[in-house]
């Protein structure tokens, strides 16, 4: 289902993909710098979390400041929550390299509310550092957060050293998983493996992890 979210004077472009039986607790997904909502790995994801049950509305928003990034996912987190066709319990917000720095960035905005509309956060490919530039890392959001994260990313990521997420990881307050695609890059592709049997491997990680989550919540 498109749909199109008031964002200032503007609209963001947004896609819902809609499970056969109501759904309980959604998606909220972006893309990275470049792209948009129709990068194949989203396209995946959301498919893959409708069949089973999820509800997952990805949305476009160019621009390559994270403020304004954040700003655009906070308007979308916003209208999910407002939202008479879908009424939700709670979102998970996630995003891919650049996106999921926008995503981490309104949880931790939001995190200051007494509202737990927000269940959790999903990083793929999170660019802990720029290229070749270990010693800045962009951990100050992640080292706030209290909601629970999984990250995936791919061992040979070029900007998110295995050590170094790991260790960030260490220091979190908030439980959280690093699933790593082994040799994988910061596009996740992996020499000798189809993008579709990399994206599988993503999607079942994801949507194993948020029925824990949710599992969890329920109980």
């Amino acid at each position: 289902v498109k749909v199109k979210i008031p964002f200032g004077n503007k609209y963001l472009d947004a896609i819902f993909s809609v499970p056969e039986k109501k759904s309980t607790y959604g998606v909220i997904l972006t893309h990275g710098a470049g792209g948009d909502m129709n990068f194949p790995h989203l396209v995946s994801l959301a498919v893959y979390l409708a069949s089973h049950g999820v509800l997952c509305l990805r949305f476009t928003c160019k621009g390559l400041n994270v403020a304004y990034r954040t700003k655009a996912f906070k308007t979308v987190v916003e209208y999910l929550k407002l939202s008479d066709d879908y009424k939700l319990l709670g979102v998970f917000l996630a995003g891919r390299s650049m996106g999921s720095r926008a995503a981490a960035s309104v949880i931790r905005q939001l995190s200051q509310d007494d509202d737990d509309f927000i269940q959790g956060l999903v990083c793929l490919s999170y660019p802990l550092h720029r290229p070749k530039l270990q010693s800045k890392l962009r951990d100050e959001d992640l080292l706030l957060i209290r909601c629970p994260v999984l990250f995936v990313s791919g061992s040979a990521d070029e900007m998110c050293e295995k050590q170094l997420l790991e260790s960030v990881a260490s220091k979190m307050k908030a439980p959280k998983k690093i699933h790593w695609i082994d040799k994988g890059n910061h596009g996740m592709v992996v020499k000798g493996r189809t993008t579709d049997d990399v994206m599988e491997e993503i999607n079942v990680q994801v949507f194993s992890w948020l029925r824990e989550n949710i599992e969890l919540e329920h109980k």
